[in-house]
């Protein structure tokens, strides 16, 4: 704990015109965490997605189901995100726009309301009715059960953004990327959409510091009542 804090105070002592620069040395405090944590956490994220894949299966079934019969198939989506140490991997979510919806990308970024290197929308036009609900619930992202088995992504961890856009960020920024991407962390449980680019970059970077099974553990109850909230859902 004492060691953390020693990094955390020399990774704030370097600032350029408000901005923190890579002087933050999230890596060394990521390398210090103890192996059997690591291990212990990639075997939980394995178990628990397993089952998870299995109880949830039924939910699966239905918004297959939904979005074939409002839109037809695909009813999977998949796209290119940055995880960990800046390398890409194919996510899996369930459609919620329409078919054309990534052509319309570059047209919709006018109407960003996000800021930084992020991209949301509250009101967006390309999504259709089953993807509202799916993702008001976050159900259009439980294919992601699928990344986490297959080791591009852990239960807890910062979300993953598209790779073109994690490219654009800076070097403070990337720190996000030191650990595997997750389904929640403490910007789902903390309001979601309604978080500014900068913040979610600083929560994403106080769980490096944070991470253990029992904050791990901590977040995965409170993602839930936040799941049922709306709170930053869309």
């Amino acid at each position: 704990m004492a060691k953390t804090a020693v990094l955390r105070q020399e990774s704030l002592s370097n600032v350029t015109t408000g901005k923190k620069i890579i002087e933050l040395n999230y890596q060394e405090i990521y390398d210090h965490k103890p192996n059997i944590y690591k291990w212990v956490k990639r075997a939980f994220d394995v178990v628990a997605a397993s089952i998870a894949l299995i109880v949830l299966s039924p939910v699966f079934l239905l918004a297959a189901i939904a979005i074939e019969l409002e839109d037809g198939g695909p009813v999977f989506f998949t796209q290119q995100r940055m995880g960990k140490d800046m390398k890409s991997f194919k996510i899996y979510k369930f459609r919620s726009m329409y078919k054309n919806a990534e052509a319309q990308f570059e047209r919709m970024q006018a109407q960003n309301e996000q800021t930084g290197h992020a991209f949301k929308i509250k009101n967006d036009p390309r999504i259709t009715h089953v993807g509202r609900f799916i993702r008001r619930y976050s159900i259009d992202e439980l294919p992601q059960l699928l990344n986490i088995i297959k080791g591009d992504m852990s239960i807890v961890g910062p979300r993953p953004i598209l790779t073109s856009q994690m490219e654009e960020c800076n070097a403070y920024e990337r720190q996000r990327t030191i650990v595997k991407p997750g389904l929640t962390c403490y910007w789902q449980v903390c309001g979601r959409a309604k978080i500014k680019w900068d913040r979610w970059v600083e929560l994403d970077l106080q769980y490096i510091e944070d991470m253990s099974i029992l904050k791990d553990l901590e977040l995965i109850l409170k993602t839930i009542p936040a799941v049922f909230g709306k709170d930053g859902a869309y």
